[in-house]
Order: C-alpha cells, then sequence, then structure tokens
C-alpha cells in the first residue's frame, strides 16, 4: 500500500474512532461508506483499510450483505476485557518494575506526562494516552507477547474508559490512581504495583458494571449518559 493511502487510511481511523470513542457515532450506528467517502473527499481504498483496522480493534462488527455497524458496548464484554486485564496486566507490570532499565523506565514518566497533559481536553485522548501510559507500565524487553496482549486489551477497553471517565470527578480519581501507580513503579516495588493495578482496574470495572447495568435496563447508549 501507498504512503498516501496509509496516511489517509490512518486519518480516517482516528476520525471514527473518536467519533464511536466519543459516542458520536452511537452503538449499532451503520457506518455509511459512500457518505463517509464524501465528507472526508478520499476513495474507497484507504477507507476500506481504516475500516478493517477498527474492526481489528473491536470497533465496528461486519455483517453479510449490510456492511459495517458500531460494535455495541456489553456488560459481558467488558467482564472479558477487563477479567483478562486483572489476569495478565497487574503481574506483567510487576516484573516491568523489578527489571526496567534507564530506557523502560524513562518512557513510562513520559507516558504519564504525556497522560497528564491530555487530562481535560479530549476524553478520546485521554483515551489513547490512558492505554500508551499503561502499556509502557507492562513492558518489558523480555517478554513482547505479554507486553502485545496488555496493548490488545487495552485498546479493546478504550471506549470503557472514557465511559467511566465521563462522570464529574473520575478523572481526578484516576490521575491520583495514576501517579500512585508511577511512584510503585519508579521505586521497583513490584508487590505494590501489582496492588494498586489490581484495585485501579478492579474498582474501573466495578463502576462500569453498576453503570451498565442500569443503562442497558434503560435502553440506553453508555456514552450518552
Amino acid at each position: 500500500m501507498s504512503l498516501v493511502v496509509r496516511t489517509l487510511s490512518d486519518r480516517v481511523f482516528e476520525i471514527v474512532r473518536e467519533q464511536i470513542v466519543t459516542g458520536r457515532l452511537a452503538d449499532n450506528a451503520p457506518i455509511r461508506q459512500d457518505a463517509l467517502a464524501a465528507e472526508l473527499g478520499i476513495s474507497k481504498i484507504p477507507l476500506r483499510e481504516a475500516l478493517a483496522r477498527l474492526e481489528q480493534d473491536g470497533l465496528i462488527v461486519s455483517h453479510a450483505n449490510r456492511g459495517y455497524f458500531v460494535q455495541p458496548l456489553s456488560a459481558s464484554q467488558l467482564d472479558e476485557i477487563f477479567e483478562l486485564r486483572l489476569s495478565i496486566e497487574p503481574a506483567a507490570a510487576a516484573h516491568a518494575a523489578q527489571t526496567a532499565g534507564e530506557i523502560e523506565r524513562a518512557a513510562v514518566i513520559e507516558a504519564f506526562e504525556r497522560l497528564d497533559s491530555a487530562a481535560g481536553v479530549n476524553l478520546a485522548q485521554v483515551a489513547v494516552r490512558n492505554r500508551e501510559y499503561h502499556v509502557a507500565l507492562a513492558h518489558s524487553a523480555d517478554r513482547p507477547l505479554t507486553t502485545q496482549l496488555v496493548e490488545r486489551l487495552s485498546i479493546m477497553a478504550e471506549r470503557y474508559v472514557v465511559a467511566h471517565l465521563e462522570p464529574a470527578g473520575r478523572e481526578t480519581r484516576a490521575h491520583q490512581e495514576h501517579r500512585e501507580l508511577l511512584d510503585a513503579f519508579l521505586a521497583r516495588d513490584g508487590a505494590g504495583l501489582k496492588a494498586l493495578l489490581e484495585h485501579h482496574i478492579r474498582s474501573t470495572l466495578d463502576d462500569l458494571k453498576n453503570e451498565l447495568n442500569v443503562i442497558e435496563g434503560e435502553g440506553m447508549n453508555v456514552c450518552q449518559a
């Protein structure tokens, strides 16, 4: 694929991703390819590439002879994603904290600073920076597969992260927890970091499960709550 097509594909991916993550494209909304291509002034080639990536990331789903639709948020998917995170991410971060070199430690600090700078600006951007921070915490040069799994799960969790941060006060709480994670990582406190990260992920899961159960009962889109 040419560089021009790849650049256009990346642009379309980010535009549609932000619309989905922020709820501008609601659950089960159709992705109208002709209208989207016309709106963005692009051909179908970069659009199809972007849609394939969005489907791979679990943001949209394709139905035979019907096209693409926004993948709805659900309590069952939420539970699966976050339970998988709990089974992998805290232990990975603990290992990383104890084995990280100066390059890895600097990368974690930089990821935290980028997340801190994004706070209060744009929730879709915060979700990206949140994912980068969590991946940096769990990254170990000797465990590349684990890092890939953490990143994949973090990508799939992004819409839920945005939904979790929407209520007042949540972003402030998350910032404090992220700072505590950073302090434990830099202190090479693997056990402490593992416990903090388990609490961080579990409390987010519990908050969202309560909200999703209420919202699904009301027949509403979680991102519109």
